[in-house]
Order: structure tokens, then C-alpha cells, then sequence
């Protein structure tokens, strides 16, 4: 079973929970709204999607790996 994750709505899903805990009282989409003029959550906003790019990468690897066996 492979999931696509090449596509942002699917690399935000990765991580959006755990921004949503972290930051209590905010939702990712609103960070995702803000960082179209705010430098400082342009940033956060990035740091996240890497967050979850590197959640895929991982997950992409264990699918590979169970699929080969």
C-alpha cells in the first residue's frame, strides 16, 4: 500500500496534528494563511513542511522495504 506524498495537501497531513499540539489554540491552516506575509511563520511554516518531507521519506522507505518481502 503506497501513499502519495509528493503533493503539499498530502506532506501538511503528515505533520498537522502534531503542529495543532504543539501550538495549542492555533490550527495549521491559519499558519499556512499567515505565512504569506509574515517572515517568521513563512519560516515555521517551511521548518514543518520539512518536517514532514522527512516523515515521508521514512515511511516511503518502510512501504518499499515490506513490499519487497
Amino acid at each position: 500500500m503506497s501513499r502519495d506524498f509528493g503533493d503539499r495537501a498530502g506532506l501538511e497531513a503528515l505533520v498537522r496534528d502534531d503542529y495543532e499540539r504543539c501550538h495549542p489554540g492555533e490550527t495549521f491552516d491559519g499558519l499556512r494563511r499567515r505565512a504569506s506575509f509574515s517572515k517568521e511563520d513563512r519560516c515555521l511554516y517551511r521548518d514543518w513542511l520539512a518536517v514532514a518531507a522527512a516523515r515521508a521519506a521514512a515511511l516511503s522507505k518502510v512501504e518499499n522495504r515490506i513490499a519487497a518481502e
